[in-house]
């Protein structure tokens, strides 16, 4: 009689916890649900919002907008002035105003510039000696600029300075680099 009731007991106890286990389960697919219901809502709202800013988006000073990037990230305006620009590969080289800082911005990361390097047979390569973006020093910081840590309009913002500083089209990036070196 005791081996029975044990039996039941346990039969019970499995019974139950399998329903709890299911009961769960579901739970947690319904939690799944709206979680990626606000994720999808959440990006929609700003695209909605971003495209609304995209019609307005405005660089009225492009050299102090970088300086503002670089102030950002530094903790202190460098009064960036521009030295020169390059088309091939995409270089903005400019150096600050207080020391000899160098900083170079590039839509190039850096695993693009050791691909061009490493690539002898690279046309671009000739154009190493001209282009400190491809003889950089030993001693460079390199930080990426992205939507992530600049603001949502980063990119866009990022084109029309570029357009106006070098003459040149960007074509659609949504990460870019700084090369910042002493002489």
């Amino acid at each position: 009689m005791e081996t029975i009731l044990a039996v039941m007991l346990a039969t019970a106890v499995i019974l139950f916890g399998t329903l709890i286990s299911l009961g769960n389960e579901r739970q947690r697919k319904a939690i799944d649900g709206l979680r990626e219901q606000v994720f999808l809502w959440a990006v929609q709202d700003l695209k909605i919002k971003r495209e609304h800013l995209v019609r307005t988006v405005q660089v009225p000073d492009p050299l102090d907008w970088l300086n503002k990037i670089t102030s950002k990230i530094r903790g202190y305006d460098l009064q960036l002035q521009i030295i020169e620009t390059f088309a091939t590969p995409p270089a903005l080289v400019c150096t600050s105003a207080y020391d000899n800082t160098k900083i170079v911005f590039s839509p190039l990361s850096p695993v693009e510039l050791r691909g061009i390097k490493r690539s002898r047979r690279n046309r671009l390569f000739q154009f190493a000696e001209h282009n400190p973006i491809l003889s950089l020093p030993r001693n460079f910081e390199v930080r990426e600029l992205s939507l992530l840590n600049e603001g949502h309009l980063f990119d866009l913002e990022m084109a029309l300075t570029w357009k106006v500083l070098t003459g040149q089209n960007l074509e659609s990036s949504n990460q870019f680099w700084m090369y910042e070196f002493s002489e």
